[in-house]
């Protein structure tokens, strides 16, 4: 079967909306265009039923109930109501103040969450954050280490969304529960992939959005638990009182609805999905491995995404290498950060060194990649790669046996 140019292998990044989704959508936006806040005619009713469902259809995916699922308009405003409203909640003290409280996290989550976490630093809270072993995992025993007297959150991811590494969340959410501390975990690149219940694994806040899972932008969800213990936050907006008062404003009706079809969609067709994908990330990092030397795939051998890989190419740059393969859609670290000319963070925080960081690439497969785009992906890679270390003088001295990572350059 012939290869359709380009191929997207970015799905970390965003995914194609799946056409069921959209068509679970179109009504909503010229036929049942109501406001579902309008409670008083078919329009609004309309409306308010299938918000609804959709939110039967999220807590579904996650083991939650439906009156737990907050709207948002992204992962990364989940991040900041869960983060910023908690830490300002449980307080222990007035804003501006030392001593508010302490917060633990690591050095390679998201910048969602590393950035409303500086931000809680103004504030008067202390934040620790875990420096990640070289497999990327952040384990119970490390967040135990880091706990005080007056811990009051825990934010640590499910997944890394560069490496796909994944973290030992529900034996922290036990930990975190049996401390009375409150424990949030961004499930961006984990929910609707892999199986989720909040419930056993202890979860308090949970953040996940629409178009990482085959569903529509500007959509997403922060499940927040109801009780043993009832989790409370501090509103982000105000203006009329909805999701619970905690975000105000209203409800992107026909974005909503795309959410709940993609939840229901990833819980019917998770677990074959799973193992298509998983089978063909391990064929192209085999592949990849056996033809070429100098290959390093990043973080943990066996606690990955099924999706995901991340691997460094030695003796190339990069943005070359993306050059190179310029029918292939994928990244040299987050879409988030990938403006960026400095070397993945997430990277760094391993212990990679600059070359290597800087010769990295995250491929990320979805429900539409097939065999024969993998097997396309791999030979140009490959192509790609033997071509530019043909025009590398430290590959030259690579293959004569030089340990150039020892070489003391002169500078003038």
């Amino acid at each position: 079967m012939a290869v359709k140019l380009p191929i997207y292998m970015d799905n970390a990044s965003t995914t194609r909306t799946d056409p069921r989704v959209v068509e679970a959508m179109l009504p909503y936006f010229t036929e049942k265009f109501g406001n579902s806040s309008s409670r008083n005619h078919k329009f609004g009713w309309e409306s308010e039923e299938a918000v609804d469902l959709a939110r039967e259809q999220a807590a579904a995916l996650i083991g939650a109930t439906p009156k737990e699922i907050v709207w948002t308009s992204g992962a990364t405003e989940s991040n900041n109501l869960a983060i910023k409203g908690a830490a300002r909640m449980y307080a222990k003290g007035p804003s501006g103040t030392t001593g508010r409280g302490h917060i633990i996290t690591a050095q390679h989550e998201h910048k969602a969450v590393l950035d409303p976490c500086k931000r809680l630093e103004t504030e008067g809270f202390d934040v620790t954050y875990l420096e990640p072993p070289a497999d990327g995992v952040i384990t119970r025993a490390m967040v135990a280490a880091a706990m005080r007297e007056d811990t009051i959150l825990v934010t640590i991811m499910w997944a890394n969304n560069e490496i796909g590494t994944i973290n030992e969340v529900p034996e922290i959410g036990e930990l975190c529960n049996s401390r009375g501390v409150i424990f949030h975990t961004d499930a961006t690149q984990w929910v609707g992939r892999m199986p989720t219940d909040v419930e056993r694994d202890h979860i308090d806040l949970l953040s996940w959005s629409g178009h990482k899972i085959y569903g529509p932008k500007g959509v997403a969800a922060l499940y927040v638990r109801r009780r043993n213990p009832r989790v409370r936050l501090e509103a982000s907006q105000d203006g009329g009182g909805h999701e619970r008062g905690m975000r105000s404003g209203t409800l992107n009706i026909p974005g909503i609805v795309g959410f709940g079809k993609a939840c229901e969609l990833s819980r019917l067709e998770m677990d074959s999905e799973r193992e298509r994908l998983l089978a063909l990330r391990l064929k192209f990092e085999r592949e990849l491995s056996a033809r070429l030397p100098v290959v390093q795939v990043n973080g943990h051998a066996e606690r990955r995404l099924p999706q995901l890989t991340n691997i460094s190419f030695g003796f190339v740059e990069g943005e070359s290498l993306l050059m190179g393969i310029k029918d292939i859609a994928c990244s040299s670290g987050s879409a988030c950060t990938s403006a960026s000319l400095e070397p993945s963070y997430v990277l760094k925080s391993l212990g990679v060194g600059d070359e290597l960081a800087h010769s990295s690439l995250r491929l990320s497969l979805g429900r539409w990649s097939n065999e024969e785009e993998v097997d396309y992906a791999i030979n140009a890679i490959v192509k790609a790669v033997e071509h530019l270390r043909t025009m590398s003088p430290l590959w030259d001295l690579h293959n004569e046996g030089i340990d150039v990572s020892k070489i003391v350059w002169q500078t003038h």
